[in-house]
């Protein structure tokens, strides 16, 4: 009887890094099999995409590789000022916008729930700050 293998779509962003996190100590090949990094070959052989399976994972952390120098060039993700709540109900905000704001991790933020808005404002930002 022939093994019947499932190929999806590949994960990718906050997804891919969920799926990794929950795959624990499997290996890197297991995991990317798992995240859907896997094609057939012509004889019909399943193949393990590592390259990119490992590009994607780089993708989803938001780390700039192909920076050149004077911060010209593509530079990543750009901001677009658009998110969605995750599947975990979590809302994800990016690296682009944290980046445009020169935070670093552990600045902290005040929250404001509106009745159709969120509002984050700095602790200890001045009103002509934000």
């Amino acid at each position: 009887m022939a093994k019947t293998i499932t190929v999806t779509k590949p994960l990718t962003g906050f997804e891919l890094l969920e799926k990794v996190r929950e795959l624990g100590t499997l290996s890197k090949e297991e995991k990317a099999k798992a995240c859907g990094y896997i094609t057939i070959t012509k004889r019909g052989v399943p193949r393990v995409n590592m390259m990119k399976f490992l590009n994607a994972l780089i993708d989803a952390e938001g780390i700039e590789l192909d920076s050149t120098l004077g911060g010209q060039g593509r530079g990543g993700r750009s901001a677009s000022y658009r998110i969605s709540v995750q599947s975990n109900g979590n809302l994800l905000i990016g690296s682009a916008y944290t980046k445009k704001m020169n935070l670093v991790p552990g600045d902290e933020f005040e929250i404001t729930l509106g009745r159709k808005h969120i509002h984050l404002k700095q602790v200890g930002a001045t009103d002509d700050e934000e």
